[in-house]
């Protein structure tokens, strides 16, 4: 038996803090009635399994609201978070976004492609290939990792020409 946790509860609420709960009741909120609700059963003393069971939740979720109100209090607990990553993960971190930087500076026919032109997703699949990435990553990684280092996407429009003086009116363009 020395290895069960202890039940956890919040600790004892405050008058204000019992009063602004019971308030909060009648909140059109499903979210804060749930949580005033966790409170206050555990407040009473019961455990996270019994509240669960009673409101229809699971046992983790009455924890972590406990947690929270123990944490950041009760205006916090009461207040819907995002879910959303504080800051979005790069898959390419700087040194392997160089090295994608390094390898879209060479010619893919140097690594066995058909084609002297880059795409994003030849880029995914050779970077993978090279063993830059540990998972093929998406053609959205790749040109978000270029972007973060300031290479552009762009080919070059009118970069070929011709020593044929008759060459602009042939393609119909003006050559710079």
């Amino acid at each position: 038996m020395s290895g069960m946790k202890h039940p956890i509860f919040i600790r004892p609420l405050t008058d204000d803090e019992c009063d602004r709960l019971e308030d909060r009741l009648r909140s059109s909120s499903a979210f804060v009635l749930r949580r005033c609700q966790i409170l206050l059963a555990s407040a009473r003393g019961e455990r996270p399994p019994q509240i669960a069971a009673s409101l229809g939740c699971n046992d983790q979720t009455v924890r972590n609201v406990i947690r929270r109100f123990e944490h950041d209090g009760i205006d916090a607990c009461l207040t819907r978070r995002s879910h959303r990553p504080h800051r979005p993960a790069t898959k390419l971190d700087g040194e392997a976004a160089e090295q994608v930087r390094a390898l879209v500076h060479q010619s893919p026919r140097s690594f066995g492609l058909p084609t002297s032109l880059w795409t994003l997703e030849r880029a995914a699949d050779v970077s993978f290939a090279q063993g830059i990435t540990s998972e093929r990553a998406s053609s959205a990684t790749i040109r978000n990792a270029l972007r973060r280092l300031g290479v552009k996407g762009k080919r070059t429009k009118h970069g070929i020409t011709s020593p044929d003086p008759a060459y602009a009116r042939k393609k119909g363009h003006a050559t710079v």
